[in-house]
């Protein structure tokens, strides 16, 4: 529940707090806040510095630190990890700010790949053809060492951190993964686009059944763990269903159920990133009928716009029972995913 100063004011002209009361609370509130990533200022400069400093090393990388040799890339990228790791120490014990913490105990993690490129080409392991700055752009089974041992340090991370941005590389290193895991699995030549098609759908439904995992285990956290898993589980999954394509109307059809059902789980565990993309989805499709099936009809925008004045009249009746509907609801599920919906008002 996000609550405002114009509320606590609200509060007490009805008497339900008094001046001072409303006063301690929002300062209360104020400094917990502090530490909860949100839209301004101070988070949007720890989080635009943390994004340039981790884009220098990673998308950003350039040729002339291929003249360092493997050695040298794996020293600069142990001292830059030695400074994370120190500044990640002072931030959290000293200084008491989780967020740029988190950020620069990221930071650490993101050397990972430079690291281990550096020790592959330093001990004459790394075959010609491809170079670190080549990692974010073409998908090459090669990488799997280094998205393994990013995947092993982020671990070892969180479990000494516990700060809930160090699950930003994991989700992004399972992305690149399920690409990679395409070629080494069935070879390069083996592999259309419908074996990828189908590889990505699959990881990404279980990077989302991993994030609600997490999510379960974690819904006493202040932190919000799961979010990054969420995001890159539901792109993965949600990218590779919207570029299959059939002829058959009936897929189509399901297509929209599958982001319907998108939707209801968006509500349902108040992650928007489902109802952002199931949204999406559904309008694709309703895109697809206006331009291709009814594209003579002259009663097709008629039905939408009823459709859509049904759906707005439906939200009406959700809003005036939404307690009774919730509470049965609920009721019917499984305590601890009772809990974790309980601590999400």
């Amino acid at each position: 529940m996000d609550i405002k100063r114009p509320q606590l004011d609200e509060a007490v002209r009805r008497g339900l707090l008094s001046d001072s009361q409303a006063t301690q609370l929002w300062a209360f509130l104020s400094e917990q806040g502090q530490n909860t990533p949100s839209f301004r200022m101070t988070h949007i400069l720890y989080y635009l510095g943390g994004m340039i400093a981790i884009g220098a090393m990673t998308l950003f990388m350039n040729l002339g630190w291929e003249s360092f040799g493997g050695g040298g890339l794996l020293v600069i990228s142990l001292l830059y990890a030695v400074a994370g790791l120190g500044l990640t120490e002072h931030l959290l014990k000293a200084r008491h700010l989780p967020i740029p913490a988190g950020i620069t105990a990221t930071f650490v993690v993101v050397l990972t790949p430079l690291a281990v490129y550096g020790l592959q080409v330093m001990m004459g392991w790394w075959a010609d053809g491809r170079v670190y700055r080549d990692y974010h752009v073409f998908i090459d089974w090669r990488w799997l060492m280094m998205e393994l041992a990013t995947l092993a340090v982020a671990a070892l991370m969180l479990w000494r951190y516990r700060l809930a941005f160090l699950v930003m590389p994991v989700a992004v290193t399972l992305w690149y993964m399920s690409m990679d895991l395409v070629p080494y699995l069935f070879g390069y030549n083996q592999v259309d686009w419908a074996t990828r098609q189908f590889v990505s759908l699959w990881f990404g439904l279980l990077m989302t059944l991993l994030a609600f995992w997490v999510d379960v285990r974690t819904r006493h956290a202040t932190q919000d763990f799961p979010f990054w898993l969420y995001l890159f589980g539901v792109l993965t999954f949600w990218g590779a269903l919207s570029s299959m394509n059939s002829d058959s109307e009936w897929s189509k059809l399901g297509y929209c159920a599958i982001n319907l059902l998108m939707i209801g789980i968006g509500a349902l565990l108040s992650r928007r990133v489902f109802a952002v993309f199931g949204g999406l989805g559904v309008a694709a499709y309703l895109g697809h009928l206006a331009a291709t099936v009814f594209k003579d009809s002259l009663l097709f925008p008629l039905a939408l716009t009823a459709i859509g004045l049904g759906v707005v009249y439906v939200g009406i009746l959700w809003q005036r029972h939404e307690a009774r509907i919730t509470a049965r609801l609920r009721a019917s599920l499984p305590a601890v995913l009772s809990e974790m919906l309980a601590n999400r008002d």
